[in-house]
């Protein structure tokens, strides 16, 4: 990166995963038009792509599906009509964050998507909502907001779990009765 220029760069870093991984259009992966360093300056945004999710969604153990209509106890709507039953759910928003539609909680996120909170505190909602990769900081914003929330779970959890030691006190009364 030091010897070419942005723009260049980019275009390597689209050419080469299509080398590598082939088209994965075909999958239903949009690929993105513009390149990962362009995107990230200019929106905050870091697309990821992981291999082993490549792998399941391959075997067709993953199904892609463009869009998510409304969800039932053990079914999904898609946009086109289609109804799916499903045993789990990978939300992936894409390039554009859609949480203000689907989220309804108006405290946490902004109209645009992102915690209204800045980025020390962006990963942290109320009554136990947390949000990762949402700091604009790339994989290692994910990485630290991640950490961050383990943390504060693992310090609730050990709070509700812990025993309550009960201290026995010797009492002495006396009984008196009146006949």
């Amino acid at each position: 990166m030091a010897w070419l220029p942005l723009w260049l760069v980019d275009k390597l870093m689209l050419f080469l995963p299509w080398l590598v991984l082939g088209n994965i259009e075909k999958y239903g992966l949009k690929r993105p038009s513009t390149g990962p360093l362009t995107l990230k300056n200019t929106e905050g945004k870091t697309p990821v792509l992981d291999i082993g999710t490549l792998e399941k969604i391959k075997s067709e153990d993953i199904t892609v599906v463009a869009g998510i209509k409304r969800f039932t106890r053990n079914q999904v709507e898609l946009v086109d009509g289609e109804t799916l039953d499903i045993d789990s759910v990978i939300l992936a928003t894409g390039y554009r964050s859609n949480v203000p539609s689907w989220l309804q909680e108006g405290e946490f996120f902004s109209k645009n998507g992102f915690p209204k909170a800045p980025f020390s505190q962006g990963w942290k909602g109320n009554a136990g909502l947390y949000a990762v990769g949402f700091t604009r900081r790339g994989l290692s914003g994910a990485s630290s907001d991640a950490m961050r929330i383990a943390q504060v779970i693992g310090k609730v959890w050990k709070l509700e779990t812990r025993r309550q030691t009960k201290r026995t006190i010797a009492c002495h009364r006396r009984c008196i009765s009146q006949m």
